[in-house]
C-alpha cells in the first residue's frame, strides 16, 4: 500500500506529494475537492493550506475532517462519487 509522507503546497489547490515508495507527484486537487466536507476549503485558501499528513491514516487531512484516500492521490483509484457517475455502456 503506497502512503503519502509530504504534502507542501504549491499554489491555488496544487500541492506536491511525497509517497512511501520515493515517487513525488504534482496533484491538483481542485477536481477533488467535491462534497460539503470539501466546500470550506474550497472556500478558505488559509484552511486549504493547513493541509498536513495524518501518519496514521497515511495520507493528507485537514482540520475540518476532510480527507482524501491516498489510492486515489497516487493515481491508482478514483474518488467513490467518480464511480458512481459512470454511465454503463450501451
Amino acid at each position: 500500500m503506497i502512503l503519502v509522507r509530504s504534502v507542501k503546497v504549491l499554489d491555488k489547490f496544487r500541492v506536491l506529494l511525497e509517497f512511501s515508495d520515493g515517487e513525488q507527484k504534482n496533484v491538483d486537487l481542485e477536481p477533488l475537492l467535491r462534497g460539503p466536507i470539501f466546500e470550506p476549503l474550497k472556500q478558505n485558501p488559509s484552511l486549504f493550506r493547513s493541509v498536513r499528513v495524518d501518519e496514521e491514516l497515511g495520507t493528507i487531512v485537514w482540520d475540518n475532517g476532510a480527507d482524501i484516500d491516498p489510492d486515489v492521490l497516487y493515481g491508482t483509484h478514483v474518488p467513490a462519487w467518480m464511480e458512481s457517475e459512470k454511465t454503463p455502456a450501451a
